[in-house]
């Protein structure tokens, strides 16, 4: 069982090749030094950061994000090294939070690269602090060990750097901030004109040669403050340590016009990971040129506020001419502010749409929409995709345009469809049997894309629809023969179905822990499973609300993923009992809703389900050749 540290605590290393996860909430820099006995830094070749995220025995993440991992190799570092400190610091230079103190507790784990979690230990306690050396790795006697250090720093990296022996630190501090800052620049071409004066685009900033890897801007649901699905960016079949091949040449434009959009113009190992890379990129894009519309809006209200309070400053001038005369310009000149902002924001959401135009049919199926012609020449795959696509995402500024949501696979974090009552975009307001339908059918829209774009026999679905409510909803998958079993319904045949699914997931870990994954009884399913729970709570009893907490909790880390259909009214009677059940899941809902928020630069953005086309049969034919492709 993994050790749960407390600051200074430290616990023997029993493997010397790790991964140390980081969760912070907010997008936070993330990097290492590197020590000797003494715990002193010799020059900047010892400091891993976002501008040098490699030396031998340690690679760091590229960019500021919520989520982090760090390769360690403990037998690769230098023989004079003897201290690893792992720290985390707030980005300067962006709208985030400017201390520790006003975001939640980051939290660290040191996993071995099975997954098996060796020690945690999370930062309480930080206030004014910026910078903070959260893990310290050190030998001992030829062992490792890790203490809990949690030393933080009010004057930021550069106190935290000079601490460790730099005498560059506020050098060094500068260029690990700017390595950040430059990674999260983006292609997307500057327009041959600059913005007009005081309004700003993120997109409009010159790139570095060819398209950056995106940051995790990351969404979050707005009602339980629950961080989104994690974006982790190392591609899993990927080679440490090597550099991924630069994207395609944009083709040229004429002079005046901005460059021709191409699809896959992003860093990646293949297309697959640089149209993932692409897709992040354009909604970090569309998040940063809405940011800076937005703020120029504000600025120029908060100006004509002030101008008028001066133009009636003075009560012996407020009936006068001169008084009607400076309204009349201060009102213009927000107008002419506010239309400059506009005009930025029109311009930045054409390069964004024709890239969307370009990208779009382009997409593989995981990623694709199910009116993609992609769907039409669809055949079972050899190998899963890198991430999947779980609908849209659009502001208000933005209409029509829609940015893809894509989630890493596999599944991290359950998933949960809400059935109660969204606000309608129109005069039609569904009534709860069809928000309830509605919902089922966008589960049975999330199944068929897994089981489509996972291998033969790779990927199950199983079924608890206690009511029967939503057997209309489950007839693709019913009808195309791709269950593993009959929807259960009985008591008797959901607590079977809790139960297998249970045992499982503690024959997976204890296999996974003991390193004897090939000693599984021959009755143990090992393929990806997806258990879809229809109009939960009803047909739960204590019993068995407790296993599908825990299949929750434990189930993703070794391949049992739950998505729960259900109206959280409907579970009030159990009180806070299932709040964290509700947490650990990524809500998403049947019908458009602007529930998922995004820390980064303060957005609510409108969540839109992935729908198959309304009276098509695209579902069903590809269901119908996922069942033909496991018969063979």
């Amino acid at each position: 069982m993994a050790a749960e540290l407390v600051r200074g605590q430290n616990v023997p290393l029993s493997r010397v090749r790790l991964e140390i996860r980081i969760s912070a909430g907010v997008p936070v820099l993330v990097g290492a030094t590197l020590g000797d006995e003494q715990g002193t830094v010799h020059g900047r070749q010892w400091v891993i950061h976002p501008g040098a995220p490699a030396q031998p025995g340690v690679e760091a993440p590229r960019q500021a994000a919520a989520e982090h991992r760090l390769a360690v190799d403990l037998a690769a570092l230098p023989a004079a090294v003897h201290r690893v400190g792992v720290f985390l610091a707030l980005p300067t230079g962006t709208t985030g939070p400017l201390r520790f103190g006003a975001v939640p507790a980051p939290h660290t784990t040191v996993n071995g690269l099975d997954g098996t979690e060796l020690a945690c230990y999370t930062l309480t306690g930080l206030d004014a602090e910026s910078a903070v050396i959260a893990l310290e790795l050190y030998r001992r006697q030829g062992a490792w060990k890790v203490r809990a250090l949690g030393q933080g720093y009010a004057d930021g990296l550069p106190a935290l750097l000079a601490d460790q022996g730099l005498r560059d630190a506020d050098d060094l501090a500068t260029a690990v901030h700017e390595a950040a800052a430059h990674s999260l620049t983006r292609a997307t071409p500057a327009p041959p004109t600059g913005p007009a004066p005081g309004t700003a685009s993120a997109s409009t900033a010159q790139p570095p040669p060819g398209r950056g890897t995106p940051s995790t801007a990351q969404i979050s649901q707005a009602a339980p403050g629950h961080p989104g699905s994690p974006v982790d960016y190392t591609h899993p079949r990927r080679t440490q340590g090597t550099p991924p091949p630069p994207p395609p040449s944009t083709p040229s434009a004429a002079d005046g016009e901005p460059a021709r959009p191409v699809a896959g113009d992003a860093v990646g190992w293949s297309m697959e990971e640089r149209l993932y890379n692409q897709v992040w990129g354009m909604f970090e894009d569309l998040a940063r040129t809405t940011a800076a519309y937005r703020s120029a809006v504000e600025y120029a209200d908060s100006r004509l506020e002030k101008e008028l309070d001066q133009a009636l400053a003075d009560p012996r001038a407020r009936l006068g001419g001169a008084a009607d005369a400076a309204r009349e310009a201060a009102h213009t000149r927000r107008i002419q502010l506010a239309g400059q902002a506009r005009a930025v924001l029109d311009r930045d959401l054409a390069q964004l749409t024709a890239e969307a135009e370009v990208v779009e049919p382009a997409l593989p199926p995981a990623y694709a929409r199910w009116d993609s012609p992609v769907w039409h020449a669809y055949r079972a795959p050899a190998e899963p995709p890198m991430a999947l696509r779980l609908g849209e995402l659009h502001l208000p500024e933005s209409a029509p345009l829609s940015i893809p949501l894509l989630v890493r696979l596999p599944l991290e974090r359950g998933l949960w469809i809400d059935s109660g009552p969204v606000a309608a975009d129109d005069d039609h307001v569904p009534d709860a049997a069809e928000l309830r339908h509605l919902a089922m059918e966008a589960a049975v829209a999330l199944a068929a894309r897994l089981l489509a774009v996972h291998p033969p026999a790779a990927f199950s679905v199983q079924v608890v629809d206690p009511a029967g409510a939503g057997a209309r909803a489950l007839l693709p998958l019913t009808e195309a023969g791709v269950l593993t079993a009959p929807p259960a319904a009985a008591a008797a045949g959901i607590s079977q179905m809790l139960e297998r699914l249970t045992r499982r997931v503690d024959l997976m870990q204890m296999a996974v822990r003991g390193g004897a994954a090939e000693s599984l009884p021959a009755d143990v399913d090992t393929a990806q499973q997806l258990l879809i729970v229809n109009d939960f709570p009803h047909g739960f009893d204590e019993r068995l609300v407790t296993r599908l907490r825990y299949l929750a909790d434990e189930g993703p880390a070794v391949g049992v993923h739950l998505l729960l259909v259900a109206d959280r009214e409907d579970a009030a009677a159990y009180g806070p009992l299932l709040d964290p059940l509700w947490r650990s899941l990524l809500r998403l809902t049947p019908l458009p809703d602007d529930h998922l928020a995004d820390p980064w630069v303060g957005h609510a953005w409108t969540y839109e389900p992935s729908l198959a086309p309304v009276g098509g049969r695209v579902v069903q034919q590809v269901l119908a050749q996922v069942a033909k492709a496991r018969t063979k």
